[in-house]
């Protein structure tokens, strides 16, 4: 076991990494094109934060949280989503102070969840997400959707779509509540176990069940969408506007409806078709009520959050090819006693910009050349007892054999026309 990763855990190797180095290298060009900028919260934090900013009528709060008690005796928790610090932080360091909107984004940032591990999705697993704070026009909805949605076209995913809802607000869902809990009320009884669960602690929730018969059950169900109020309702028509008009293909999905209790108005989520049916990549919305629960501001919000791991995993499945970096641009190998000119000629070449190392073994010339064959590396430097006595290094061009003696001094530019 003390060789094993955790169950739900996978270890991000050298030669995978670079695969997650691209994608985050899109994802921060992307934010900062938007001109958000980057925020880093802590791993975990108060229990009381995810219980009052989640809903402790959620999946996550109910059964899916890492909480303990540390040596202080205070309940703390492993982050399961990036919002709620979000949040926190946002009101801790008052930031509300400046210019609004506040626009935020997080990266590679862990999450944990104690659920059985799925496609895409661990325990611990890595989330993007965007966030902007003080802005309630449906214009930022649909700025945060063509983000994520453009983020995703650039990366390669196909067969992708974005799928809108509204579930209203604190004026107009009390009523919808009333009305979806009267129309399953008379069909809960048929119903799985969860849906059964959820239907006495959050009945919007029973709308969002995977199993085919819950949802040939509901899918009568009457639609938030015919009982917004008004000023839910110029949101929503808002935001389509401003879809309509960016092109990319959307539909009014009455079912989306999010597993965490903090959304009002609009949800979102963008979908790609897999052999195995219909994927969520990106997932968000609103949520103009979170900052006031948590603290004293009356501050709108929107935001979204995306799997990293999920990304991947797509880019896998549809054969897209992230290029690999180069290891090394040049491995310099010695004969005899010239192992510190070869150590000298190393930190010259990487003051210089080139990526460069050497033997660190104690190998043979032979085996050195066996090994720098093997980091790919296209130029192999070699100093022999003639090149340290006059100062030289003689390159040679691993494609196709092309070799050329050059002054120490002269090195760093002449791998590099030897690269082109």
């Amino acid at each position: 076991m003390l060789t094993q990763a955790p169950k739900g855990t996978r270890d991000i190797l050298p030669a995978d990494s670079y695969r997650w180095q691209f994608i985050e290298d899109k994802m921060r060009k992307a934010a900062a094109l938007a001109g958000y900028r980057e925020s880093r919260t802590p791993v975990f934090e108060h229990t009381e934060l995810f219980l009052r900013g989640i809903g402790d009528t959620t999946d996550v709060v109910q059964k899916e949280m890492y909480t303990f008690e540390d040596k202080g005796k205070r309940s703390v928790t492993l982050k399961p989503e990036g919002t709620a610090g979000a949040v926190r932080s946002f009101l801790e360091h008052n930031l509300y102070a400046e210019p609004l909107p506040c626009k935020l984004y997080y990266i590679y940032s862990p999450h944990f969840r104690y659920e059985n591990p799925q496609n895409g999705r661990l325990r611990e697993h890595h989330q993007f997400g965007m966030e902007c704070f003080g802005a309630k026009e449906a214009t930022v909805d649909a700025e945060l959707i063509l983000t994520a949605y453009h983020l995703l076209q650039d990366l390669g995913v196909g067969n992708l779509s974005v799928e809108i809802n509204s579930i209203g607000c604190r004026n107009c869902r009390p009523e919808y509540h009333k009305r979806l809990k009267e129309f399953l009320g008379e069909r809960i009884h048929e119903m799985c176990p969860t849906c059964q669960e959820r239907f006495e602690r959050n009945p919007l929730r029973v709308l969002d069940c995977k199993e085919k018969h819950c949802q040939e059950l509901t899918k009568d169900a009457p639609s938030m969408l015919d009982l917004l109020c008004d000023e839910c309702k110029d949101h929503f028509e808002q935001l389509k506007k401003c879809l309509d008009g960016s092109g990319i293909p959307y539909r009014v999905n009455p079912r989306i409806v999010r597993g965490l209790d903090y959304y009002t108005k609009t949800v979102f989520e963008l979908v790609t078709e897999t052999p195995d049916g219909k994927l969520t990549v990106c997932g968000g919305g609103r949520y103009d009520n979170l900052v006031e629960e948590i603290g004293d501001q009356s501050i709108p919000a929107v935001g979204f959050g995306m799997g990293e791991e999920r990304v991947l995993m797509l880019l896998e499945a549809e054969g897209v090819e992230i290029p690999k970096p180069e290891w090394y641009e040049v491995f310099v190998t010695y004969m005899g006693e010239n192992k510190q000119h070869a150590f000298s000629l190393v930190q010259q070449l990487r003051a210089a910009g080139i990526k460069a190392d050497m033997d660190h073994c104690g190998r043979s010339l032979k085996a050195q050349f066996k090994f720098a064959n093997k980091t790919g590396a296209p130029v192999t430097a070699v100093i022999g007892d003639d090149e340290a006595a006059q100062g030289l290094v003689k390159l040679k061009k691993m494609a196709d054999g092309t070799e050329k003696t050059v002054p120490v001094s002269e090195a760093a530019e002449a791998i590099r026309e030897m690269k082109e």
